[in-house]
């Protein structure tokens, strides 16, 4: 299924601050000088590692802000797969916008095409499950709707956005409420009808507590090991949905999708990515 692309007035606020952050007050001094004004020419972002595909979106709005005259064609979009070598964007015009545009379009696709990567390869480990993988909030600030997106090219799927979307309770709300009953009886007296409910456990003993009280439709076990895993996926039951978190490295995501759990949050997905390797050359 080929996704929706974000609308390109969400995106632009982004891109329109990075410009104004590389470009500064003074313009690309550098192009200014040695380009002799009116020169054209024609430039590809190539893949330089295998990876995929995100941030092509980005990168044609970068372009454009800076030249509306440029002629953008993509030719490998989002969520494509990618080869050493390939040419994922041609970009032709006036060579002087072409290169004060270069070091945005490429950060933001650069990065978002490692998330893309890093996400196909976690989803790879969950084969023959019926696990998803799903970011978290640990985003880069400013940048959470692209990257999220970025997620989604990759095969994974998407948390809560923010704070006012769903009701995900923590410890932190367990320990400052008076305790995992007390937290959900507020949540069943006060919440919305229309409002999802998570909360998070760390033990048997917890997961237990929730069962029984209700209120809940998601169950987020934290930083279980594998063992633990197993149990509180029976203990539930196909009650709640069930989401493992906490210390989820690719080499570990197999073993906790065979576990039977619904969902595996890895926020390393976009905290502790590295950039696909792709340059533009003219």
């Amino acid at each position: 299924m080929t996704l929706q692309p974000l609308p390109d007035f969400v995106i632009e606020p982004m891109v329109r601050n990075a410009l104004a952050e590389d470009l500064g007050t003074n313009g690309d001094i550098t192009t200014r000088t040695v380009i002799p004004s009116g020169t054209t020419y024609r430039a590809a972002i190539r893949a330089r590692e295998a990876g995929v595909v995100s941030g092509m979106q980005v990168a044609r709005i970068a372009f454009a802000l800076v030249d509306a005259g440029l002629q953008v064609d993509t030719l490998l979009p989002d969520g494509s797969p990618c080869a050493p070598g390939d040419v994922l964007m041609q970009i032709a015009g006036d060579a002087a916008a072409i290169l004060s545009g270069e070091r945005v379009a490429l950060n933001f696709a650069g990065r978002l095409s490692g998330i893309a990567t890093m996400t196909a390869g976690f989803v790879a480990e969950t084969a023959g499950t019926k696990t998803r993988v799903t970011c978290t909030r640990k985003t880069t600030p400013g940048l959470r709707a692209v990257e999220k997106q970025a997620v989604l090219h990759g095969g994974g799927f998407n948390h809560r956005f923010g704070l006012s979307d769903a009701i995900l309770i923590k410890d932190n709300h367990i320990a400052a409420a008076g305790g995992v009953s007390a937290v959900l009886n507020a949540v069943q007296a006060h919440a919305s009808h229309m409002m999802r409910v998570e909360i998070e456990v760390d033990t048997l003993d917890q997961l237990a507590e929730v069962l029984a009280v209700g209120g809940a439709d998601v169950v987020l076990l934290d930083n279980m090991d594998t063992a633990t895993l197993t149990r509180a996926v029976a203990m539930v039951d196909g009650r709640l949905v069930t989401e493992a978190s906490g210390n989820m490295r690719r080499a570990r995501i197999a073993e906790v999708a065979a576990t039977g759990v619904d969902y595996i949050s890895a926020g390393a997905l976009t905290h502790s990515v590295s950039t696909l390797d792709l340059g533009l050359d003219f």
